[in-house]
């Protein structure tokens, strides 16, 4: 997915393409900077606002974000199975981030 966040510091567009798994209406992805130290900017970009845009194949969604609490991550996780680098994650407790549904205009 392409993800459409508005910069923190900037307040410019910024995107990002991340790998995701549908959760019912919601979409899910993990909050790794690569395989580097630190949050990825577009997720400190969603803490600081967490309404943003989402580009899938055929279809535009406009989201909010937030993180999982600890309960609902270790479900979410089970959504990437065999996928060795999420498991770490989850032992480090990077955070999982829930994309919700928003209406055009909701603040």
């Amino acid at each position: 997915m392409r993800l459409h966040t508005i910069g923190r510091q900037s307040g410019r567009e910024r995107i990002a393409i991340l790998g995701y798994q549908p959760d019912g209406d919601n979409l899910v992805t993990v909050a790794m900077n690569g395989w580097g130290e630190g949050d990825p900017k577009w997720w400190l970009n969603l803490k600081a606002n967490p309404d943003a845009t989402v580009e899938l194949k055929g279809e535009t969604r406009l989201v909010r974000a937030r993180a999982a609490d600890d309960e609902e991550a270790a479900r979410l996780f089970n959504l990437f199975p065999g996928n060795a680098p999420f498991v770490a994650a989850r032992a480090t407790k990077t955070p999982v981030v829930v994309l919700e549904p928003r209406a055009p205009g909701s603040a």
